[in-house]
């Protein structure tokens, strides 16, 4: 009999195969005495291009992206505001220096800022608040410029 987490894994991977981004399983052990629930909820790694902002196909498509590229440092939750309905981070044009929040990925219920790593214009947002990404994913483009923040 294969393990429980045997299961979990081939189902995960079925999951990945046709899209599926969530599954219920139960387990019965030891004649119906004991009843295991699992709930799987995979979030889909979406490029979606944020309206009205430069149009990338493809975030990951780095060698089409000039300027300094923000990339997500984690597998998360892409926000580009604070919170729900509040203003965004940044929004292309907006000068940005070294060490200012231009986003957050929550990971595991936590919230980490994205802080840019140098002074500069945003000129692209390659991505729409609230979608999944992955480790090294691009995040945001920062055309680099002295004393942007002045």
């Amino acid at each position: 009999m294969a393990s429980f987490r045997s299961t979990v894994e081939n189902m995960s991977k079925l999951m990945d195969e046709m899209g599926i981004t969530e599954l219920d399983l139960e387990r019965q052990l030891l004649l119906g005495l004991y009843r295991k629930h699992i709930h799987l909820s995979k979030q889909q790694t979406v490029a979606a291009p944020v309206a009205g902002f430069a149009q990338q196909s493809k975030a990951k498509d780095s060698d089409k992206i000039s300027g300094h590229v923000l990339k997500s440092p984690m597998v998360g939750v892409l926000y580009l505001a604070p919170e729900p309905g509040a203003k965004p981070f940044v929004k292309v044009g907006a000068k940005v220096k070294a060490g200012d929040t231009v986003a957050l990925v929550e990971a595991m219920k936590t919230f980490n800022p994205i802080k840019s790593d140098i002074d500069g214009v945003v000129k692209e947002i390659l991505l729409a608040d609230g979608v999944a990404v992955e480790f090294d994913t691009p995040i945001i483009v920062i055309e680099q410029v002295e004393n942007a923040a002045d």
